[in-house]
């Protein structure tokens, strides 16, 4: 069943992209399209109704077909015994694996294969575009027009600059789709996706902003400086595109590092800029060629609003970790129903810091080992991370602290059992996303009594007191877990110091005082998420089209008849963007708060207990633990240690040591590091080195 639904969702996907490659051609214009308009044309949906069903509907069936893939094989994990290799066996395991690409980075072969793909797919349409459109450009067919040759080529180039952008417009809002089962289905996240937006954004507006300056001097070079002006009734509009690049010029102007990282809310406002920019696009070009790009906007929608829902609302702050690197653990009170795989990440807002900003960060905690807590570790290294440790650092530091949470997202399973042996290179905060791994992997061997990997654990800090992160490794609170089954070793490299500070300071614990209106982290659509998701896309979109076709076939057509030359583009598009505006709140709301209600119970007996627990606590919120690292209760996590001072790890050596006939190398880091180990394990010297990607934030 599961290969069956991948392998529909996989043929679509191939359509999809086939479709993209046909379109520049005569033969799909001249031939193909008019014979589909001629089946879909209708009363209904009129001349969008054909362009829905070519490049809407695939992606959004895909989109549900992902979606409920992805909900059965969760549910056939857990159902298998977790001490199998499951990962042997998959297909794509191979096109997950990482290598280095100079100038791009680390990246997947299934990454790079998309990427050369649609570079080939915008080299082919954009020099198919032009070779059709100069092959009916001759002086004569100039002359009719009052035109030069070279006048209607710049004519003919601005257009088709113009129809690239668009092209790649309909990609931009697939990385940033957090909750995103397409990308999913290809074993990618948002997170790691992320690049692929940015560099998507530049090549949109490189191609938008060509379009605009090619036909700026088109008209000026035709007399024709009045069209700057023109709004049309019908057709294209070209103030409205003129005001859409506007808006896309501030925001891209704002996503450059100089501004981005030195004004992050600048450039968090401005890019809130997209929302003129896409409605001023759907005027300029108007709603049925808008069709085009939309499926990639509606499931983005769909994830924004149903983000926006679960913002909302304040979640239970249990305690904080201090420690003395300028570093945090925070630990939230979750659903037991809320699951997630290690390396998964979660935003985080601190309203009384700022209301705008959102920080990703990888979780720390496991689902199977702490089922009722998730904790995320932030190191002090941006202005609003600095501020939340001052805050919880000082010597009265605050007992409430309201906190808002999206997520959690990452990958739909992982697969670190499939090896003998697991090396994780970390430097500095870079251990995060090894301790949610190094949880799990406690849970498989102590409560499942399944055979884990061997770990060795390499870490590189600046100084001594970063070793206290190493405590992070064990949960903060409850019974201390068992790690006798694990064969671990841990290699500290301290690089800035000969010896330990002797000015160390302890690791202090905060309790909090949750607000009554605290509630637990629970999944944003419930347990059965990604059944819920498939639903909210097929049912949004099933009353998109209904309201549409009653709209058009009682109201619009009587009006236009289907000639697209009397009824107003623009009061088209509106109502066609309040319909879909409609739909998708009304489905997603009734998803959410009906997961919401089921969740309430639960989170209401989370609150009594936490509240007994605070009247055997005599109230006491703040409690301080004076902890070294060479006191931790579990005596093994100390004799599995090795600190050495003043060197820095030799990667190379300490990676070919490994004589395990399959050892997955992680790495988290700084670039170098990760570029350093990634060299190593994909230079061909040691064919048992497999390089694993993660995602991580701290």
């Amino acid at each position: 069943m599961m290969k069956m639904i991948k392998g529909i969702a996989l043929l679509v996907f191939i359509g999809y992209l086939f479709l993209w490659a046909i379109t520049p051609t005569r033969v799909y214009k001249t031939e193909w399209l008019v014979k589909v308009k001629a089946q879909t044309t209708s009363t209904y949906f009129g001349d969008q109704g054909t362009t829905m069903l070519l490049y809407t509907f695939p992606v959004l069936f895909m989109a549900v077909l992902a979606s409920v893939y992805i909900h059965l094989k969760n549910q056939s994990n857990q159902n298998r015994d977790e001490g199998e290799k499951e990962a042997t066996n998959d297909k794509l395991s191979i096109w997950k694996r990482p290598m280095i690409i100079k100038g791009l980075g680390i990246v997947s072969k299934i990454e790079l294969a998309f990427l050369l793909m649609f570079i080939a797919l915008v080299v082919w349409s954009f020099v198919t575009y032009l070779h059709v459109s100069f092959a009916r450009i001759t002086p004569k067919s100039a002359a009719k027009k009052g035109e030069e040759v070279w006048e209607s080529k710049l004519n003919s180039v601005a257009v088709r600059f113009g129809l690239i952008g668009n092209l790649c417009l309909a990609f931009l809002f697939f990385p940033v789709t957090r909750g995103s089962s397409i990308l999913s289905l290809f074993g990618l996240t948002s997170e790691a996706s992320i690049k692929y937006h940015i560099w998507l954004g530049h090549i949109v507006m490189t191609f938008f902003s060509s379009h605009g300056v090619c036909y700026i001097i088109y008209w000026i070079a035709t007399n024709q400086t009045s069209e700057m002006l023109k709004w049309a009734n019908t057709g294209v509009s070209n103030v409205a595109g003129e005001l859409a690049l506007v808006a896309g010029l501030i925001m891209w102007a704002t996503t450059f590092p100089i501004i981005r990282r030195k004004m992050f809310e600048v450039f968090f406002y401005a890019h809130h800029l997209y929302i003129l920019f896409m409605v001023f696009f759907v005027f300029h070009v108007g709603i049925s060629y808008a069709s085009i790009m939309l499926p990639g906007f509606y499931l983005f929608m769909i994830d924004r609003f149903l983000r926006f829902l679960q913002s909302k609302g304040n979640v239970r702050l249990i305690s904080s970790r201090v420690l003395p690197c300028e570093t945090l653990e925070l630990n939230f009170s979750k659903s037991q129903g809320l699951s997630f795989t290690p390396t998964s990440i979660i935003f985080v807002n601190v309203p009384s810091i700022s209301k705008a900003q959102w920080h990703p960060y990888t979780i720390s905690s496991s689902s199977n080992l702490e089922p009722e807590k998730l904790s995320v570790t932030i190191k002090g290294e941006g202005s609003w991370s600095k501020k939340l440790y001052q805050m919880l650092s000082s010597p009265n530091p605050v007992h409430q602290l309201d906190v808002c949470i999206e997520g959690p997202y990452g990958p739909a399973s992982t697969n670190f059992l499939k090896h003998d042996m697991l090396v994780m290179v970390s430097g500095g905060s870079g251990i995060t996303p090894f301790i949610s791994i190094f949880r799990e992997l406690v849970f498989t061997t102590e409560t499942l009594k399944c055979k884990a990997p061997k770990i060795l654990l390499i870490s590189a800090f600046k100084d001594s007191s970063e070793l206290t992160m190493l405590e992070l490794l064990l949960p903060s609170s409850g019974a201390p877990i068992k790690f006798s089954k694990l064969d671990l070793q841990i290699e500290a490299y301290v690089t800035r110091e000969n010896q330990v500070a002797n000015d160390k300071k302890s690791v202090r614990t905060i309790w909090h005082k949750p607000n009554p209106s605290d509630a637990p982290i629970t999944p944003i659509l419930g347990q059965n998420g990604w059944l819920w998701l498939a639903a909210i896309i097929s049912c949004s979109f099933v009353i998109f089209l209904l309201s549409l076709g009653l709209l058009t076939r009682f109201y619009i057509y009587h009006v236009d008849k289907n000639t697209n030359k009397v009824y107003s583009f623009a009061s088209r598009a509106v109502l066609n963007m309040l319909l879909i505006c409609i739909s998708i709140m009304v489905t997603c709301s009734i998803g959410f708060w009906r997961n919401k209600k089921k969740n309430a119970v639960n989170s209401k007996q989370i609150q009594n207990m936490e509240g007994a627990t605070s009247v055997n606590s005599l109230n006491l919120w703040l409690y301080t633990v004076d902890r070294e690292l060479e006191s931790v209760p579990q005596q093994s996590l100390l004799q599995s240690t090795n600190v050495h001072f003043g060197e820095r790890p030799d990667l190379k050596r300490m990676l070919f040591e490994q004589k395990e006939s399959s050892v997955g190398v992680l790495v988290c880091g700084p670039k170098k590091m990760r570029h350093e180990v990634a060299n190593i394990c994909s230079s061909g010297l040691a064919s048992n080195l497999h390089f694993e990607s993660i995602s991580f934030s701290w």
